[in-house]
C-alpha cells in the first residue's frame, strides 16, 4: 500500500501517517497528529497536532481537524462539516488549556455542513444528517437531524435506516445486508 501525498500538500515533520492513506490538494496535516492506515484527506483539509485518526477514515473537502479531536476507524466526515474545541472563545481570552475532547468512535458518519460543538461522543455507527447541530453525546446507531440535533430515527452498519421506534424493545433487519438489530429501552444492539 502506497501512501499518497499531492505537491502542495504541508505534511510537518513528526506527523504520522498510516501505509495506503491519501492526502490531496492543499491539506495541512500538523507535527503531532497519529493517522491510520487507508484514510483520505480531501481538499484543504486540516488536521491539528492533538488528533488521532484511526483507520480507514475518509475526511471530505474544507474539514478541519482542531486539536482534542479523536476518530475511531472507519469514520465518515462530510464536506465543509466542523469540529469545535474551544466551548466558550473569545477573541481576547486564551482558552487552549481548556480544550473539551471530541470522540467519534467507528463506523460514525457526519454529515455535510454538520457542526459538532466540543466534548461530545458520537457513538458507533452513529449517523449525523447534513447541517445538524450536535451538543450532546450520540448514542450508537443513531440517526440525528436539525439544530440542536435530535434523534428521528436509527441507522444500521451499512448505513441504512432501520424501522423501529426510537424507544421501548423492538426488532428489525437492514434491508441492504439482512443485519438485525434489537432496541432494548433506548440502546440498539447489533445481532451476530
Amino acid at each position: 500500500m502506497t501512501t499518497t501525498i499531492h505537491p502542495t500538500a504541508i505534511v510537518d515533520e513528526g506527523a504520522q501517517i498510516g501505509q495506503g492513506t491519501r492526502i490531496w490538494h492543499w491539506v495541512h496535516i500538523c507535527a503531532g497528529a497519529r493517522i491510520g492506515e487507508r484514510c483520505s484527506f480531501g481538499q484543504n483539509v486540516f488536521v491539528g497536532n492533538d488528533v488521532v485518526i484511526g483507520n480507514n477514515c475518509k475526511v471530505q473537502n474544507n474539514v478541519s481537524l482542531y486539536d482534542a479531536v479523536t476518530l475511531e476507524d472507519d469514520v465518515f466526515c462530510g464536506p465543509s462539516m466542523v469540529f469545535t474545541n474551544v466551548h466558550n472563545p473569545r477573541a481576547a481570552v486564551i482558552r487552549k488549556d481548556e480544550y473539551r475532547r471530541t470522540l467519534v468512535k467507528r463506523g460514525a458518519t457526519i454529515g455535510a455542513n454538520a457542526t459538532l460543538v466540543c466534548g461530545v461522543t458520537l457513538g458507533e455507527y452513529a449517523f449525523i444528517a447534513a447541517g445538524a447541530v450536535v451538543t450532546k453525546d450520540i448514542k450508537p446507531y443513531a440517526l440525528m437531524a436539525g439544530v440542536p440535533a435530535r434523534q428521528i430515527g436509527w441507522m444500521s452498519q451499512h448505513g441504512e435506516r432501520l424501522d423501529l421506534p426510537l424507544t421501548g424493545t423492538a426488532q428489525a433487519t437492514c434491508p441492504a445486508t439482512g443485519q438485525r438489530y434489537r432496541l432494548e429501552n433506548g440502546t440498539l444492539l447489533a445481532q451476530n
